[in-house]
């Protein structure tokens, strides 16, 4: 079975760092591209970060420059370091692992990050 385990969230001030993490099992986790995602309260959830099979990463416009997605394939774990955090990046965090040869789809249960002001 495929199991994405998400970690390390909590509450902090704005201005603060977080880093996220997500432990993957039951796939081939060198080769899958791995992504996170966020889901505000009333909102679509929206792609943050992603980092390919190769270390090529991509971020939305909102994050650029604050956040780093990284990935350890020794460990099965992607990561996703958040700092200078704002109140609209409060959300639930949600990994994601794409099959590479039809795109499909793996998610987490998602783990809540919230920024006070």
């Amino acid at each position: 079975q495929v199991e994405l385990v998400e970690s390390g969230g909590g509450l902090v001030q704005a201005g603060g760092s977080l880093r996220v993490s997500c432990a993957a099992s039951g796939i081939n986790f060198a080769i899958y591209a791995m992504g996170w995602y966020r889901q505000a309260p009333g909102k679509q959830r929206e792609l943050v970060a992603t980092i390919t099979s190769s270390g090529s990463t991509n971020y939305a416009d909102s994050v650029k420059g604050r956040f780093t997605i990284s990935r350890d394939n020794a460990k099965n774990t992607v990561y996703l370091q958040m700092n200078s955090l704002k109140p609209e990046d409060t959300g639930v965090f949600v990994c994601n692992a794409k099959q590479p040869w039809n795109s499909y789809n793996y998610w987490g249960q998602g783990i809540q990050v919230t920024v006070s002001s």
